[in-house]
């Protein structure tokens, strides 16, 4: 099976994606969980679908341009995966045939730039901060960007705040339970710095020592789920050097960058580093279960936070990593805190790295139905833990005119510990 391509570049994939291709057994149970059958209603809209696309693709019993336009509408979510009873690692299939299909796949000039422009600044904080000044002033005279571009300029925010910097090391406090290596991430350090901040808050308060690693960079998510290997690659590599051994962890605090680390064994099959990241991704964690597992060595005071709070799950968080327990855990844990569930919380909130950008018209409607849910719920705050959820989220939540706050899961601890006065 995929023999077509096993001569290819890209050749250490073919198997991963033969696997996943004959792992699906047609059921039809991961139809229910998609988003984009969900809002579009097309057999090659769901993961069956593009499963059947791909493989017919690979075969070349297919042109490459039948797929693309099914491929491209896949947010990636993985909420495909939990509802398979086949176990079908569709993680396996759909980035690494975007890998293999860039060069195949058309693009017009429009969407080629704005894939470049989006792979040139979103990953590096300082040309993200710069290229949002530039997007505030593209809003000013919108009717003259082309319409390609125009995604990028509307999600550009009003207001960024401050940019943060970290110590190298954040010592605990008191007794030290343990020491990890902290992923700062890229378009969080811009958007939301202060997650980081009430992470590190956070974890010293708990007795964890945290080391920033100052050569790290970008997970490379961006990169690897728009099919361009080689970045992906790259910045897989720069990470595995950048992390120290002596840790007992490696720290996420965003989903889509979590899950990114966790899928390094794949973007690097076939290479020498290989090896090195498979080991690498076992000393991955999410910051919520590391605390979880951790123990809270004192639970938070009893203190002025929001009582109901609604629980989003990020999509790399629940689906990818397995994620769901632990948040609401330690959100559970505030005294007084009643943790609100979502209508329809399987869905995506159609964020999901650059799909804003490239889908804007579904991932517009998935984000106004995941608002009106968190509005529905009667919470005061909705906590999630991933940067492009929150700020779908909040841009959803203002123009509907609703007064809910937006918060990482970290940011309420943080502020449970540490009441204003």
């Amino acid at each position: 099976m995929l023999h077509t391509i096993a001569k290819d570049k890209h050749g250490p994939l073919t198997g991963t994606m033969a696997h996943a291709v004959e792992a699906c057994v047609h059921c039809g149970f991961c139809l229910a969980a998609c988003p984009t059958y969900s809002e579009l209603g097309q057999e090659m809209d769901s993961p069956r679908g593009r499963i059947v696309l791909m493989k017919q693709v690979l075969e070349e019993k297919l042109p490459w341009a039948a797929a693309q336009q099914h491929v491209d509408r896949c947010l990636g979510c993985l909420a495909c995966e939990p509802a398979c009873p086949s176990g079908v690692p569709y993680r396996d299939l759909i980035s690494p045939f975007r890998a293999v299909a860039q060069t195949k796949f058309k693009r017009t000039f429009a969407e080629k730039l704005r894939r470049f422009l989006a792979a040139q600044t979103i990953p590096f904080p300082r040309r993200f901060r710069l290229a949002a000044a530039a997007g505030r002033l593209g809003k000013l005279v919108r009717p003259l960007v082309p319409t390609a571009l125009r995604p990028m300029i509307d999600l550009v925010p009003a207001h960024l705040p401050p940019a943060a910097a970290w110590a190298h090391i954040t010592p605990a406090i008191g007794e030290r339970r343990a020491r990890v290596a902290l992923l700062t991430g890229c378009a969080q350090q811009v958007l939301a710095p202060d997650i980081n901040t009430a992470t590190l808050a956070v974890l010293a308060q708990q007795g964890v020592e945290v080391i920033i690693p100052p050569a790290q960079g970008c997970c490379g998510g961006l990169a690897w789920h728009t099919g361009d290997l080689a970045a992906a690659q790259a910045f897989a590599r720069k990470n595995l050097d950048a992390f120290p051994a002596d840790v007992d962890a490696i720290l996420t605090n965003a989903a889509g960058c979590g899950s990114a680390l966790h899928e390094y064994h794949l973007v690097l099959r076939g290479t020498p580093d290989e090896a090195r990241a498979e080991a690498f991704r076992h000393r991955v964690m999410d910051v919520s279960v590391f605390l979880t597992r951790l123990g809270l060595r004192t639970p938070p005071p009893t203190a002025p936070v929001p009582r109901r709070i609604a629980y989003h799950d990020a999509c790399h968080l629940a689906n990818a990593q397995g994620v769901r327990a632990e948040p609401r855990a330690l959100l559970r844990a505030i005294p007084g805190v009643e943790v609100i569930e979502l209508a329809d919380a399987h869905l995506c909130c159609g964020s999901a790295g650059t799909y804003n950008l490239d889908q804007p018209e579904i991932a517009a409607a998935l984000g106004e139905k995941k608002a009106l849910a968190v509005i529905a719920s009667g919470a005061t705050v909705v906590a999630s833990g991933n940067i492009g959820c929150l700020t779908q989220l909040a841009a959803h939540l203002e123009r509907l005119g609703s007064p809910i706050k937006v918060r990482h899961t970290f940011q309420v601890l943080r502020d449970a510990y540490t009441p204003k006065g």
